[in-house]
């Protein structure tokens, strides 16, 4: 079942990567979380003129930034990310429920080359007027996926299964009128 998001003008709405975010935190030796974020990618919101929207990204996987260069370095390499072969992952969306004020958007994940189902919990966080006309959407949308589902098995008994992924997205359409 999908579902409309009426708040949204129909179009194109371009992810402005300056006013976003793409983070993430994984368990390390089961004690404590180490957190990173993805510093590159790109992607659009489509809504269709029924109100029905579609989501595709793509995320530099290389960008990753924990802080660390060498933890970086390592998450790049053939142990984790392995970025030479798989240099970025992708999102599409194939279906949106409403889920109480809220949405579910039931995607596929394309990470380490690998694809699999991705529901992302998804809350509209506004709508208003662009800076520089037009209009700008906020959206708050998380998951958790178990990395060895995408055969990232690296750092077995040091870093946890499970990663959670936070997207802080504004997006902006540059015809729509602001609400």
């Amino acid at each position: 079942m999908t579902t409309t998001t009426p708040a949204l003008a129909a179009g194109t709405w371009t992810i402005d990567p300056v006013h976003s975010d793409i983070t993430f935190s994984v368990r390390h030796l089961g004690v404590s979380k180490v957190r990173g974020s993805f510093t590159d990618f790109s992607g659009e919101i489509t809504v269709s003129e029924d109100g029905t929207p579609s989501v595709t990204a793509t995320i530099d996987v290389a960008s990753v930034d924990t802080r660390n260069d060498q933890r970086d370095t390592h998450l790049r390499s053939a142990d984790f990310f392995d970025t030479d072969n798989h240099a970025t992952a992708t999102y599409r969306s194939t279906s949106v429920r409403a889920d109480g004020e809220d949405f579910i958007v039931d995607g596929e994940l394309t990470l380490h080359g690998v694809t699999q189902p991705v529901a992302l919990n998804l809350s509209l966080e506004g709508v208003g007027p662009g800076v520089q006309g037009g209009s700008v959407a906020g959206f708050e949308a998380s998951t958790t996926i178990n990395r060895g589902d995408f055969g990232i098995n690296g750092g077995a008994g040091l870093v946890g299964e499970k990663v959670t992924l936070t997207f802080n997205i504004e997006a902006g359409h540059p015809e729509a009128p602001s609400n």
